[in-house]
């Protein structure tokens, strides 16, 4: 389906493991990924037990938190990718991680005020925006092109298992942490996390452009759009990525209704999340093994045509053991369509665009997982789960064949 070059011999996960630059950008950003998860748990705990206003309604706390973590996404994703391609990515991956482990471990040194903890959840959240592109425009500057689909299915697999084991055991380790240090052994937990996976990145080397833009960053932010407007196989891999997340979002609502229907608590909507995420990183693991062998197939077609498939099966799924199937099913389609399309907008993006570009996505992304969340309650509401997911599963088969149909002419000419 997309131009994923292919060249000499592609070893897989093996050629990977033997560049040592990328395994260390490996292994910080899963540390690294795994500090974000524990964080928010940290967060909600601190201001459940400490920063709760008495005179806040249930809920209201935690809606301004999650605020303070998502608008940054909204305000900064764009113009954390113009920063990237303006300094150093390395300097800009290690310094977010420092910045973001001494806030961590500040907290606990400032008043346990609710409006503090608000500023220190947008500040931190406003320095991921800047880590996100820099990392994914990183990666096809340390990776052979015909090594760039594995990468991409290592990462994406690793972060699906960083969001798995941080929400599962993110909890125990706080507990752990706070009986050890019961000051600050939360804080020092997460915080050192942060400073860990900066540490672990400080040895890497790789080339990489550094130019100094003439250009104000106004300017190179309308380049960037200008660039994803005329280039329509970039910005059918966008819009294919962006509409994966938006399933992914609306499945949190769509699980605890499912839960629902099940007779489960409604907390147990986090099994089949879970699934989701195992048949990601499943999908993954195919991926980056056998990505030789499918290389030129039609994998995110193949990946929407799946997730449709498994959205059609929930409305006539009663059965815990079939639903958990069938989310390990989508997890793979999801990991089918994230994959190549990832690797294609690497690809397919010249260095000197690599953050705007990236900046992009990371906004779009953070826009798709928040937006979703609020239409899928209020659909669910009017016209019923069984009718939703009907609905869901006729788009996601759409926008699938008609990114298809869309760029298999620009294929031909690239490849």
């Amino acid at each position: 389906m997309f131009p994923i070059e292919p060249t000499g011999v592609n070893q897989g996960f093996g050629a990977l493991l033997k560049n040592r630059n990328f395994m260390l950008l490996w292994i910080g950003q899963l540390v690294s990924q795994l500090a974000d998860k524990v964080l928010l748990i940290l967060m909600i705990d601190l201001l459940e037990k400490h920063y709760l206003p008495a005179n806040l309604p249930e809920g209201t706390g935690r809606f301004y938190l999650y605020m303070a973590f998502t608008l940054p996404a909204i305000f900064f994703g764009s113009v954390g990718g113009v920063i990237v391609d303006r300094m150093p990515k390395k300097l800009i991956m290690v310094g977010s991680d420092v910045v973001r482990g001494l806030l961590t471990l500040c907290l606990p040194l400032f008043p346990r005020q609710f409006s503090i903890l608000l500023v220190l959840n947008f500040a931190i959240s406003t320095v991921t925006q800047f880590f996100a592109p820099a990392e994914q425009a990183t990666i096809p500057l340390m990776v052979k092109r015909e090594n760039l689909m594995a990468a991409n299915a290592l990462f994406g697999s690793t972060m699906m298992a960083a969001l798995i084991v941080g929400y599962a055991a993110g909890n125990p380790m706080l507990v752990w942490a706070e009986y050890l240090k019961p000051e600050f052994g939360k804080e020092l937990l997460v915080g050192g996390f942060y400073l860990l996976s900066a540490l672990i990145m400080l040895p890497i080397h790789f080339q990489e452009d550094r130019r100094t833009s003439v250009v104000n960053p106004l300017t190179e932010f309308l380049q960037g759009w200008n660039y994803l407007k005329k280039n329509r196989l970039v910005w059918n891999a966008m819009l294919q990525i962006v509409t994966l997340y938006c399933i992914m979002a609306a499945l949190l609502e769509l699980s605890i209704r499912l839960a629902a229907r099940l007779n489960l608590e409604q907390t147990n909507f986090s099994f089949f999340v879970a699934a989701a995420g195992v048949g990601m990183v499943l999908g993954a693991g195919i991926i980056g093994h056998f990505s030789e062998k499918l290389h030129r197939k039609p994998l995110a077609l193949i990946g929407f045509f799946s997730m449709a498939l498994a959205l059609g099966i929930f409305i006539f799924t009663y059965n815990l053991p079939l639903a958990l199937i069938t989310c390990v099913f989508l997890g793979v389609g999801a990991a089918f369509v994230n994959v190549p399309t990832q690797t294609l907008i690497q690809q397919q993006t010249p260095p000197a665009m690599h953050g705007k570009v990236f900046g992009f996505q990371n906004h779009a992304v953070n826009i798709a997982l928040s937006a979703p969340l609020l239409i899928t309650t209020k659909l669910v509401n009017s016209f019923g789960l069984s009718i939703v997911l009907c609905g869901m599963s006729i788009f996601v088969f759409a926008v699938g064949f008609w990114t298809w149909r869309n760029t298999r002419g620009v294929f031909q000419d690239v490849v």
